[in-house]
């Protein structure tokens, strides 16, 4: 990998209340359903759908009272756009070097996300108000 940390756009993040209507509504447009999986270590369900080229993540609460992550999001907003996600060949170089750039994850490194996929989230604090997360190429 060069030294950029990323290697382009993995997905976008959407949040929702309902999933199967999300995915309906998505079909819809034209989107193809890829998969749908549970990612505990995340309280989330999640979807990918594909449309135009672009990956696109609908998340649900798995406990919609929660008290943070996906379930307040949703509480607080309804939904919505929650992240953009960059694919990344060797997470833990890309987080060395945005931490030497006062960049550092939320949470303090990877984790499993969906996908069998090791993730990292960037705080919006840190990245001009978005939630970006890092997902590692699987190898």
């Amino acid at each position: 990998m060069s030294n950029q940390a990323v290697a382009g756009l993995a997905h976008v993040g959407v949040a929702v209340r309902d999933l199967s209507a999300a995915e309906r509504t998505y079909q819809a447009l034209g989107a193809e359903l890829l998969g749908r999986e549970d990612v505990p270590a995340e309280g989330v369900r999640v979807s990918f759908l594909t449309l135009g080229g672009v990956r696109i993540e609908l998340l649900e609460p798995l406990d919609p009272s929660a008290e943070a992550g996906v379930a307040r999001f949703v509480r607080e907003r309804g939904g919505g756009v929650h992240h953009l996600a960059f694919d990344t060949e060797d997470l833990a170089q890309a987080l060395g070097s945005l931490g030497a750039q006062g960049i550092a994850p939320i949470g303090g490194g990877g984790r499993p996300g969906a996908e069998g996929r090791q993730v990292a989230f960037l705080h919006p604090r840190d990245t001009g108000g978005v939630l970006v997360e890092l997902c590692e190429v699987r190898r």
